[in-house]
């Protein structure tokens, strides 16, 4: 007999589970200041349908990055681009895995022009 597979809210990072004061709480940080980030696009918790702000593991976990990178001294501005980086980087690792999964099948990726230019005819 195989195992069932029990979904639960915990595991899925992006669903928002927690109001702003357990957010807060979770975190430390003062509800303003989550909505300061928000603001600030450090973060876009998702909305209940009556406009609550849901908060998401995956967001309990931005934050926490957010206070490690203000504690180290940056600014907003700062932080913001540092999680731009790491978006980037995450990106490009994404597409370097579908690259070497696509050299190993004996397969190259249709090679797509710059943005903006027309392929070769």
């Amino acid at each position: 007999m195989g195992l069932a597979v029990v979904m639960t809210p915990w595991t899925e990072p992006g669903r928002g589970l927690f109001s702003i004061a357990v957010a807060a709480e979770l975190t430390g940080l003062h509800p303003q200041t989550l909505r300061i980030y928000e603001r600030e696009g450090l973060l876009d918790p998702v909305r209940s349908p009556g406009g609550t702000r849901r908060y998401s593991t995956d967001d309990i976990g931005r934050l926490h990055q957010i206070m490690a990178l203000t504690s180290d001294g940056l600014n907003l501005a700062g932080v913001r681009r540092v999680l731009e980086l790491q978006e980037e980087a995450r990106r490009l690792h994404a597409e370097i895995g579908q690259l070497k999964a696509a050299a190993r099948k004996g397969s190259s990726p249709r090679a797509r022009p710059p943005d903006g230019q027309d392929a070769p005819s």
